[in-house]
């Protein structure tokens, strides 16, 4: 879907900043450069400026004018926050830092998963997993069906602030698995690592789900760290996620 005219304004000064073109403590342009320059009323550069001080990008104030903060106040849970860091490129730094997160919050959701899972939440999570078996075999998107296996976990733990979180760290998932599904093979061997999670789920087998989760988490730490330490080129959420090719006859 097309953005509008606000949503362009948005993305334009907030990639900006994400991108450092504005320095931290700098003032962004007055409104009357940004009118002419982005072809917007003074309106729209005004809700831009208010979606950015809601996202932690800039602060305005009276004598201050409109300053630009330091990445350590932006709300790294905002999907565009991630989509612009995306595109200006995601520091090694910034993967490690999701990978200790996933590592504190994943575990305690599949606990509480393995004790609270519906019907409905382990057939959405079984389809999940068929979707990632399929790519293996046939080739096809293995990244989205990721996503969803770990979002329904989340989504499982039937806690309103852990099922709020599976919609900001999708982006940041998403950009893990890209990572490790780029090394050869790394999908076909996390396939029985996760259907270990998901039967663990189905068999209410608390600590089992815990510990498998900790498995498949560290399993692709170890992947994420084996790409970073070959100096590639880290995806970027804006382009379509890598298709893995159909599986060769045995």
């Amino acid at each position: 879907m097309m953005k509008n005219v606000h949503g362009n304004t948005v993305d334009f000064l907030g990639e900006a900043i994400v991108a450092g073109r504005y320095a931290v403590g700098s003032s962004i342009p007055p409104e009357p450069l940004l009118c002419e320059e982005l072809g917007v009323s003074r309106t729209v550069v005004r809700e831009s400026v208010k979606s950015l001080v809601a996202k932690g990008l800039i602060h305005t104030g009276p004598k201050v004018g409109t300053r630009v903060l330091p990445s350590d106040d932006w709300n790294w849970f905002d999907s565009d926050v991630i989509a612009w860091q995306s595109r200006v490129g995601l520091s090694r730094e910034f993967i490690r830092d999701l990978q200790d997160l996933r590592r504190v919050v994943e575990p305690a959701a599949v606990r509480l998963a393995a004790e609270r899972a519906t019907d409905e939440d382990i057939s959405g999570i079984e389809n999940a997993y068929a979707g990632m078996k399929r790519a293996v075999l046939q080739g096809g998107d293995y990244v989205t069906f990721d996503l969803r296996f770990h979002q329904g976990l989340l989504r499982a733990s039937h806690n309103r602030l852990l099922v709020q979180m599976s919609k900001a760290l999708g982006a940041l998932l998403r950009t893990s698995f890209e990572i490790s599904t780029s090394k050869k093979n790394g999908p076909r061997r996390s396939l029985p690592l996760h259907r270990a999670v998901l039967d663990a789920v189905i068999a209410r087998n608390v600590s089992g789900a815990e510990q498998a989760i900790l498995v498949l988490i560290d399993g692709a730490h170890q992947d994420i760290e084996q790409v970073l330490a070959s100096r590639r080129r880290l995806p970027r959420l804006g382009r379509p996620a890598l298709q893995l090719k159909a599986a060769a006859p045995a």
